[in-house]
């Protein structure tokens, strides 16, 4: 510590070109922290899928419906404990950009499957008592301002052009900072009873399964599809986590995109900012050769180069990673299409590790270079 005047010194000694280097690796790691945090929106619930959970849909298409009386038969099959059904709504609130997510659930069995959704006691007795009653997730709530006792209106153009009306008689939270708080769930039996011209009555759109034991995942799902085989609705029954991943692979290969991107930045800021670095050495030869002079001695100047090095990549990236958490923990930018977007604690602390990596990789030739100095010569160089 008792160098850091004079490191710092040599830094802001040419300070448009310090200026220039950090903000090339701020921009870095705010794209990184970003790029992270989609990653986490777009396939962040597979993490947080439930081991014992299976998903069942049709098998040519989740758009095609299943029967409801499928459930009363999956629930014989052995191993499986509880079935509970969902179907796409896919409505608006007010204007077509307000899109969330809405689905018809039967209340007691959708929150005894889903024991990270956080529904007070009372609220959970409303829904039950209240046949046009919904819950909504925090996130979504906080989006609109939704407030207990409103009513919600919603227009769904796949079960006709009405305009279906919820009373919101819950708000329910996650256990988990990863939990998807943005759907909205209403009772099926108002649903079911009120499709336009009874359109698809009896039908739902998908199952999600509790096994047993979560160690008979795989042998359950064989069981419910050889259940349903050769029937006018096949069904295709599969992990919760595989399922999620399915969905998110529709857009590519997400993890892979992003270590592509990433890769590419950080290969262009180690040839910058090692550029820098090693031409603020070449012009301060004389000044390294003084200090040798002086009886500092080569793991000194080593470290003084290095320290600088670290120093301009730890600004730069603690600049870069505090953006990038700012601007993740005001939640979706998208309105809805992100309800996961945050930065996790993991590729926050995996980006403190790249600093330090970059920092220590752009420094190192540079400082070895400082160390082979002959006295003589580099006071020759002045």
């Amino acid at each position: 510590m008792k160098f850091l005047h004079l490191i710092w010194g040599n830094l802001v000694r040419k300070k448009i070109r310090t200026s220039l280097t950090l903000l090339s690796i701020l921009v870095a790691f705010l794209l990184f922290g970003l790029l992270c945090a989609i990653k986490q929106a777009l396939v962040g619930g597979v993490e947080l899928a439930g081991v014992d959970r299976l998903v069942v849909r049709h098998k040519v298409s989740i758009i095609q419906l299943l029967p409801e009386s499928y459930k009363a038969r999956m629930e014989k099959i052995p191993g499986v404990d509880l079935a509970v059904h969902q179907t796409w709504f896919g409505g608006v609130y007010q204007d077509p950009k307000n899109f969330f997510m809405q689905t018809p659930v039967v209340p007691d069995e959708f929150m005894a499957m889903h024991p990270e959704l956080l529904l007070p006691s009372a609220q959970a007795e409303a829904w039950k008592k209240t046949r046009t009653g919904a819950i909504v997730g925090r996130n979504t709530a906080n989006r609109f301002n939704f407030k207990i006792g409103d009513k919600l209106p919603i227009q769904s153009p796949i079960w006709g052009q009405k305009t279906w009306e919820f009373d919101l008689v819950g708000i329910y939270d996650g256990r988990e900072k990863g939990t998807d708080t943005t759907p909205l769930f209403f009772r099926y039996d108002y649903f079911d009873e009120s499709r336009q011209e009874g359109r698809g009555q009896g039908l739902v759109g998908w199952y999600t399964v509790r096994v047993k034991n979560p160690a008979d995942a795989a042998a359950v799902a064989r069981l419910i599809d050889e259940e349903f085989a050769n029937s006018p609705a096949e069904t295709k029954a599969e992990p919760e986590g595989a399922f999620i991943q399915g969905w998110a692979g529709q857009i590519g290969n997400i993890a892979l995109i992003v270590a592509s991107i990433l890769s590419a930045v950080f290969f262009t800021i180690l040839l910058v900012t090692g550029s820098t670095m090693a031409q603020a050495v070449r012009e301060r030869i004389g000044e390294l050769g003084v200090l040798k002079a002086l009886g500092f001695t080569n793991g000194q100047v080593l470290g003084l180069v290095l320290a600088e090095s670290c120093l301009l990549s730890g600004l730069g990236g603690a600049l870069g990673l505090g953006l990038a958490w700012l601007f993740t923990s005001r939640g979706d930018p998208t309105g809805g299409l992100l309800p996961l977007f945050y930065l996790p604690k993991t590729d926050l602390l995996l980006g403190v590790g790249l600093c330090l990596a970059l920092g220590f990789l752009t420094g190192i030739f540079p400082a070895l270079q400082a160390t082979r100095l002959r006295v003589a010569d580099a006071l020759r160089r002045m």
